[in-house]
Parts: C-alpha cells; structure tokens; sequence
C-alpha cells in the first residue's frame, strides 16, 4: 500500500512539472522572445496609441497568465506565450517608470534588484531550493513565475542603464551582456560554480542581452541602431520563435521526465 502510494505522488509530480528543461533550445528561444518583446513593446507604443498599447499589453498578459496556471504540466507554447507577453508587458511597465514617472534607470535596477533578492529569499526558506526542476507544486510555480517577473524588470532596467545612463549604445550593451551571460558556465564547467546561482544568474543576463539586439537592429542610426526598424525586427523573431516552439511542441525535446533531478 505505501509503495502504490509513493509510485502515485511521483507520477503526480511528474505530471504537474510546468517548466521545460534546460536545454540549448531553452537559451536561443529566451534570448529570442526577449528581444521580440523588447521590438514589439516599442513598435506598439509608437504605432497606435501608448495608453492603448499598454492596455493591449496588459490584456495579453493576464490571459497567458491564466492559461499557463490553467494546464497542469508543461505545454511549450503555452509557457512561451507567457513569456513573451513577460517580456512585452514587461517592457512597456519599465518604460513607464522610467518616462511617466521619472524614475533614473539606475534607481529602478537597484529596486528591482531588492525585489528579486527578497524573493529568492523567501522562495529558499520556504521551499529549501531554487531549482527549476522542482516546480510540480502550485506554490513553487508562483514563486518561480515570481523570480522571472523581477529578472525581466531587473534585466530591462539594467540594460537600458548600460545603453543609455552609461552612453555605452546597443551593440557595446549587447557585447557587455554576451560575456555576463557566458561567464556562468565557465564558472559551472571549469571552477564547480553553483549551477542554481549560474542558471539565474543567466537567466537574468538573457533579458538585457536580447533586448540590447533587438535595439541595436531595429533602431536608428542616430542612436546607434542599424535603423531596420521595429516592426521588421517583431516580423523576423515572431517567426523564427513559432517555428522552434512549434518543434518542441512536436518533438517534446524539453519536456522534463523526472522530478527535481539535478539541474544541468
């Protein structure tokens, strides 16, 4: 009876596991859905009316929120709506703090820092792990979708910080984020670094890295872009994103098969 029970609760968690293992395709589609968001927020905004524009954004999200708590494991395109509608969503937020509201970019980094140490910390003394191969509960999936919200808002302060506050442009911030995003691995495969401490110090990178791109490609010259506009930007990664989340979709490659197994 105690053994039927135990095969029971690992099959549960098995299938209530909500995110895609980490894999080479987890890093090209992140890096992808977060300069898409980047691109398609600023085309929104200056194509049709910003209140509107935010509205739609908001709109988005809430319903790629719902659905994603809605399934009880992990659906590719699910779980990638939801975060490109993060990462659109998220843009436009930033971008009202710091237009709208004034906010310097250095003081919206510093908070959005806090908030994502705070729950880190209150996500580890709760559930004794940060690994994202431990998400088959309701509430790690909170906290884990929680960590990625600040990581967005971190990550889109910081690089507007760098291309701008720092006079650095696009394509020197997006060089800065390629070596922060690289040196986690180095630390994990040469020197034994953390590999939690390594995937969300990554993950983090990924969002100022892709949107330091998609800046870079998609706006003017005059403030070192390569001037190929927003909008063709948006065109170019929403497809090449529906092809990879298509062929996840089919092939299952980044399903996870096992719960809470060390993380890679």
């Amino acid at each position: 009876m105690n053994q039927s029970s135990s095969v029971t609760r690992n099959r549960e968690k098995e299938l209530l596991i909500k995110v895609p293992e980490i894999t080479i395709f987890f890093w090209i589609v992140k890096l992808l859905t977060t300069a898409m968001g980047e691109a398609t927020s600023d085309y929104l905004v200056n194509t049709i009316n910003p209140y509107l524009a935010v509205i739609l954004g908001a709109v988005g999200f809430v319903i790629a929120l719902i659905l994603q708590f809605s399934v009880r494991k992990y659906v590719a395109w699910i779980y990638w709506l939801f975060v490109v509608m993060v990462a659109i969503f998220g843009t436009m937020v930033a971008d009202v703090i710091h237009i709208v509201l004034g906010v310097p970019y250095y003081a919206s980094t510093i908070a959005f820092a806090m908030i994502l140490t705070v729950v880190f910390t209150t996500w580890y003394k709760v559930e004794k792990t940060l690994s994202i191969h431990s998400i088959y509960t309701r509430r790690r999936e909170v906290f884990y979708w929680a960590a990625v919200l600040a990581t967005f808002a971190m990550g889109t302060a910081t690089g507007d910080m760098t291309a701008m506050t720092l006079n650095l442009g696009y394509l020197a911030s997006g060089i800065l984020f390629i070596v922060l995003f690289v040196l986690p691995a180095v630390g994990y495969f040469l020197f034994g670094l953390n590999e939690i401490f390594a995937f969300w110090f990554a993950y983090i990178m990924t969002r100022p890295l892709g949107a330091s791109f998609a800046d870079w490609f998609g706006k003017p010259k005059s403030i070192t872009g390569l001037g190929y506009g927003d909008g063709i930007v948006v065109s170019v990664l929403t497809i090449i994103i529906i092809i990879l989340v298509g062929y996840l979709s089919v092939t299952l490659r980044d399903v996870q098969r096992e719960a809470g197994r060390p993380q890679r």
